[in-house]
């Protein structure tokens, strides 16, 4: 695991810039995008840029139940905003919030997942220690799946919302074994609040408890984090 420090969100989002160019002159062809604040500047380095996604896939980690692409709230709508309607792709893929039968929805998505193997995923960390929606307790082993979210993660996205209460109880969220199966894997956590889970992850023990610990058992992860999200680490 290579961890890179920064001095802000801003110096963050340049790297993982750099770190994606780099990814698609080797080759890479289908993205694992991310939602929420964490990878938005990210994204405007993308749109800012002359890179071309017209031949790409991208694939998403996760997507609220009970939401449609049409709601502001939605992660079908934040990548619209922030990614999509700049930068067209040959195929955008999401997870369905509105699918009548959730079950079929996850079986469907994993199918998707294994027709377009990820080359470069994107990551943010929740202060649990979540990434994608899966939370602490998830089991290892697991792909796409309907998350029931722990109140922790329902009070960290109410800021996105009129009120707690409007925050969505469910999410489909691809599984920790979907996220390891990428080719090459980049982390991003920026803030204080985010220090406990940046220690967990990177100098902490592997556990079920710390999801995002998980990434210390494979090659190929850089974490960007800024000043703040890497002050509690001891090297």
């Amino acid at each position: 695991m290579k961890v890179i420090v920064v001095k802000n969100q801003l110096e963050g989002g340049k790297i993982g810039f750099d770190l994606l160019k780099e990814a698609i002159e080797n080759g890479a062809k289908t993205l694992g995008l991310a939602t929420g604040s964490t990878p938005v500047e990210f994204y405007n380095q993308v749109v800012n840029s002359d890179l071309d996604f017209t031949d790409m896939t991208s694939v998403n980690l996760d997507e609220y139940v009970g939401l449609d692409g049409t709601n502001d709230q939605s992660y079908r709508y934040f990548m619209n905003k922030h990614l999509f309607e700049e930068k067209p792709f040959k195929e955008n893929f999401l997870p369905n919030g509105k699918a009548a039968d959730l079950d079929a929805e996850v079986k469907h998505y994993d199918e998707i997942i294994a027709e377009h193997p990820i080359d470069w995923q994107i990551l943010g960390i929740g202060q649990n220690g979540h990434i994608g929606f899966n939370e602490p307790g998830t089991p290892a082993d697991i792909t796409t799946h309907v998350v029931d979210l722990e109140e922790s993660t329902i009070k960290a996205n109410a800021r996105f919302f009129e009120s707690e209460a409007d925050v969505p109880r469910q999410a489909i969220s691809m599984g920790l074994a979907s996220i390891m199966k990428s080719k090459n894997i980049v982390l991003m956590a920026y803030g204080k609040e985010k220090a406990e889970a940046v220690k967990g992850m990177i100098e902490g023990e592997v556990t079920v408890d710390l999801p995002a610990s998980i990434l210390q058992t494979r090659d190929n992860v850089t974490v960007i984090a800024d000043e703040a999200a890497a002050s509690l680490l001891s090297k």
